[in-house]
């Protein structure tokens, strides 16, 4: 009996899906059938397209590790390996616990300022089908996202290296990627206030690297420059290894194809052509730029400048690659390759210590290619683009300094001046990452 209740459940299930089609046409079903099997194609192609975009932007946090021990002190490089390796531990692991659902509450109608729809990943109804989403399942949602939300704490690694505490480091990271990004990302991608303002920031010029520039920004603030950084004039610590730095800053542009490809959520072929299209010309136009500026300041070919304004015309492309044309990301690359110079002139000048040019690539650049949506981009509006950069520079700003200031003025910030000399590999991980012969002779400083 219990075969024969099966059979007739399953008979009734067929019915039920088939019956109507029975009652069309031949030609009818062959279209219906042929449009499902379409959709189902699309979905399919559009998941693969988001996972592999997921791997590209993951491989961006080895790009950050080489750029910043690269352009850093070779008695800091296993204190910034271990800061790089660590980072996207931690954001994946909140975003899944907390991160995900601060930043996709479901406002519903009433866009709001904060939201949580509760602790840990539980896949919705359909969470695995086009129930959920159009371009990809629920799981490949989380995954890409989580990328997302690493890197933003990276970002703020590289330019409060060398002096910062490890434990400080990580206690930040920790408050950063768990409440900071999420809850403000959830103003615009989350459908919460900010998007009702018609503000447009497609990749995240503004909610990631922006949001981590100014988290930066206050931490070089309240950190202090590095000893001996600015004797006179000015003392920049040389660069130590510039190999190193170039391989770290092209796997940041292949990581760029997955960060703004894929926020095109699908694998629509005509926007992600015309995004990857825009990402690279901006790329392109952004070293070009800079390379051009230092040249006439500097009257020398400065390398390092280049490979940031690599980097540069990327961040400011990313906000409105899905809005402007081909020509109009070389203009906005361009001009983000001439602020990133003048950004790390103007922090010499005021005596904030970036050891990278994580603020100038990442804060000045954000908040340009955010603006250039507004001024380029197709049926937008400046006013709303400043609206965003204003509150959302507040918003990150204020944040990360309570955070930093809270931290400094009960455990610290910084190693003292001993640790700081003779680096922080030896002083708080017990190792060196070089030495100079076979015979594991220690490197002097």
């Amino acid at each position: 009996m219990e075969n024969l209740s099966l059979i007739t459940t399953q008979v009734a299930e067929v019915l039920q899906f088939k019956l109507p089609l029975l009652a069309m046409s031949a030609p009818m079903q062959a279209a219906v059938s042929m449009e499902d099997a379409a959709k189902e194609a699309f979905f399919n192609t559009s998941n693969v397209w988001m996972m592999v975009c997921a791997a590209l932007v993951f491989i961006m946090n080895l790009g950050f590790a080489a750029v910043e021990a690269g352009f850093s002190q070779t008695k800091n490089t296993v204190n910034i390996l271990f800061k790089n390796a660590i980072t996207p531990v931690i954001g994946i692991l909140l975003y899944a616990l907390v991160g995900f659902n601060l930043m996709y509450p479901g406002f519903g109608d009433v866009p709001g300022w904060f939201g949580f729809a509760g602790f840990g990943l539980t896949e919705p109804e359909g969470g695995g089908t086009l129930a959920y989403n159009a371009g990809y399942p629920y799981y490949t949602d989380f995954l890409f996202q989580a990328m997302f939300a690493a890197t933003t704490a990276t970002i703020v690694s590289g330019a409060v290296a060398e002096r910062i505490k490890f434990s400080a480091y990580i206690i930040f990271t920790i408050f950063f990627v768990g409440l900071v990004y999420p809850i403000c990302g959830s103003w615009q991608w989350g459908a919460g206030m900010v998007s009702s303002w018609g503000f447009h920031d497609f990749a995240g010029s503004t909610l990631v690297h922006s949001v981590g520039g100014w988290g930066a920004l206050a931490g070089i603030i309240l950190l202090g420059p590095r000893i001996g950084r600015f004797v006179g004039k000015g003392n920049p610590f040389p660069a130590s290894n510039f190999a190193l730095g170039t391989i770290g800053v092209f796997i940041l542009w292949l990581g760029w194809f997955g960060f703004n490809g894929g926020s095109v959520l699908s694998s629509d072929p005509a926007l992600t052509s015309l995004v990857l299209t825009n990402t690279t010309l901006g790329a392109c136009a952004g070293a070009v730029g800079s390379f051009i500026l230092a040249t006439l300041i500097f009257k020398t070919y400065d390398y390092g400048l280049v490979l940031n304004g690599i980097l540069a015309g990327l961040v400011g492309i990313t906000a409105g690659a899905d809005v402007v044309t081909p020509m109009e990301s070389i203009y906005i690359g361009f001009i983000a390759g001439l602020i990133v110079v003048l950004a790390v002139i103007f922090l010499e000048k005021i005596k904030l210590d970036d050891v990278v040019g994580a603020v100038p690539v990442h804060l000045f650049c954000g908040v340009w290619g955010t603006l250039a949506v507004g001024i380029w981009g197709t049926d937008m509006s400046f006013i709303a683009q400043l609206k965003g950069v204003a509150v959302y520079g507040a918003a990150a700003f204020t944040a990360s300094f309570i955070l930093f200031a809270i931290m400094k003025y009960t455990m610290g910030i910084r190693v003292d001046a001993k640790e700081e000399t003779e680096g922080l590999d030896v002083h708080e991980h017990g190792v060196h990452a070089y030495t100079t012969s076979l015979t594991g002779e220690i490197p002097v400083h």
